[in-house]
This record gives C-alpha cells, structure tokens and sequence, in this order.
C-alpha cells in the first residue's frame, strides 16, 4: 500500500508539474510581445566636385581624415584658365591706360603744338587782311581787275577759316577728350575688371573647400587624373547632420506620429537606449510580404520608411550601423 501510494504521489506530481508547463507556456505566448524593428544609421554625404576641367594636381586629405568647414581638400590645375587670366590682365591694363589718357587729356607738348599752328594761322590772316584792304582800294578805283579782286579776297577769306580751325584745334587740346570719351574709356576698364573677376573666380574655385565639419568617406581621382566639369573629387560625411531609418510595416504605425519620440538602440554602443525624434514617416514604393489580415481574405501591407533624429549626440555613432527601434 505505501509503494502504490508513492507511485500515485508521483504521478500526481507529474501531472501538475505538466500542467503548470503548459500554463506557463500558454501565457508567455498569449502575452504582448515589444514588436522590435531594425533599421540603419546614415549621415549627410556631401560630394564636392570642381568647376573647371583640369588635372588633380594636389590632394590635401586622405580617406579617413576629419576636417573642418573651410578647409582645403584638392586643388584643380588648369593651363586654359591661366593663360585666360594673363589675356584679361593684359586688357585690363591696356583699358586702364586708355582711360588716364582721356583724363589726363592731351600732353602739354601737344597743347603747345597746337597754340603755335593757331598763332601762324593769325598771323597770315593779317597778311591776307592787308593785302586784301590794298587790292579792295585799288579795285574800287578801277586800278586793278575784278578778277584780282576775286582772288585775294578768296584767299582772305580761306585763311579767316584756317584761323578758326587752328583755334578750335587749339581748344580742344587744351580741354582734352570729350566727356563721352572718358566715359567709354572707364566703361571698358569696367569690363575688362569684369572678365579679371570672372576668370578669379575660376581660380578660386580650381581649389575645392570643404562644405561643412566632418569625415573624409572617399577620394573620387588621383594626384595626375584629368577630370571634368561638375567630377566629384572628395565626399565629406556630416557627423552633426546624423538620422536613423527604418522599413515598418503599416500594421506597427498604429499611434506612431512625427514629433514622436522613440527609444533607439545601437548594438554596436552597448544596450543604452537613446531618445529620437520621428521626423518623417513616408510611403515606400516596395510591399512587404503577404499576411493575412482578416478571414475569408488576404490584402498587401505596406512599409513605410520611418525617418528619426537622435535627440542628443551619440558618441562614436558611425553610418552605417544597426539600429534598433522598439
């Protein structure tokens, strides 16, 4: 009796024992699980690319290389652009010369030039006014030829009009250019600076600058290689411009919003959680799988990419790493 009782105890015991499994296993499946959703960290790349064809002729960085807005990181050489800044500076200064001229007006060995033609054009207007005032007397008392008359007072007449011109010519010497003239003159230094600015800022950009503070991620040509127009030489990464994201079926956004805050985990940096903000939350164009929604059907779930933004700087967060989402 005592060994048919223990054998019964222990059934019993097992039975229970049973039992309790199936319990406890029925209720951590019938429990809500935290839905769990993995994504990847990515940052702003910037692709910095030069405005003049020509040869890499200096790389300032190496992959890898942290640097700071400003920076230099590759100049571009390029003989088309130098010999253009010699043919501006030469017609710049070729315009600024003839802009002092028509200031300056003309040279006082010309004024005086001009001064010495106007007096000798007086000094025959007085000859040809004598011997005009003699033949008119003589003419009048019939002593010479109308003929005559005709002639000296043509030639009276014809220096009366030198006199002027040599007068006009002195004048204008000695008031120097007109003031069109100037003004065309600085004009064409204007635009002659003009082409000098425009070609310097071919200069400038032949030196390609860093666009923000960040990580050198990739070196596009080599020291020698010729590369074009709009070629990107150096992609910088911009540490301080750092998101999450992630693929999330439709069935999981059900009270998720932007503004939100999420926790984010990032396996790679231990099991802190860190506070992010959801700032964009869009369609994308590809499905997910097929799951049954409802009896006597089945229906598409669309993903939707799920954009967040650290609250605070994680320290060594690198793009490309996993992130978590719960």
């Amino acid at each position: 009796m005592k060994e048919n009782n223990k054998s019964l105890l222990a059934g019993l015991a097992v039975v229970l024992v049973t039992v309790g499994v199936v319990m406890l296993v029925g209720l951590l499946a019938i429990r809500p699980q935290k839905t769990i959703i993995g994504g990847e960290v990515d940052a702003a790349e910037y692709r910095v690319s030069n405005m003049v064809p020509g040869h890499i002729d200096t790389l300032y960085v190496k992959e890898g290389a942290r640097v700071r807005r400003g920076d230099t990181l590759a100049h571009v050489a390029s003989r088309q652009i130098d010999a253009k800044m010699q043919q501006a500076t030469a017609a710049r200064s070729a315009a600024s010369a003839q802009s002092r001229k028509a200031q300056g007006g003309a040279r006082e060995q010309q004024v005086e030039m001009a001064r010495q033609v106007w007096q000798k054009a007086q000094a025959a207007v007085e000859v040809y006014k004598k011997s005009y005032d003699r033949v008119k007397g003589l003419y009048e008392k019939g002593v010479v030829s109308a003929q005559k008359f005709d002639e000296v007072d043509a030639q009276y007449k014809v220096a009366l009009a030198d006199c002027a011109a040599a007068e006009q010519q002195y004048l204008m010497a000695k008031e120097g250019a007109r003031k069109e003239d100037i003004a065309a003159a600085a004009a064409l230094v204007n635009q002659a600076g003009g082409a000098v600015a425009e070609v310097q800022s071919y200069l400038d950009d032949s030196y390609l600058i860093a666009p923000c503070d960040g990580i050198v991620m990739e070196i596009y040509a080599k020291v020698g290689d010729l590369i074009g127009t709009g070629s990107p030489v150096v992609s910088v990464l911009d540490m301080e411009d750092v998101w999450m994201y992630f693929a999330v079926r439709e069935d999981y956004l059900n009270g998720l919003d932007v503004g939100d805050t999420v926790q984010v985990n990032i396996p790679a940096l231990g099991k802190e959680l860190h506070p992010c903000t959801v700032s964009r939350i869009q369609a994308m164009a590809s499905y997910a799988t097929w799951r049954s929604t409802k009896i006597g059907g089945q229906h598409d779930v669309k993903s939707f990419d799920v954009k967040v933004i650290p609250c605070t700087t994680i320290e060594g967060l690198k793009p490309g790493m996993t992130a978590v989402m719960k």
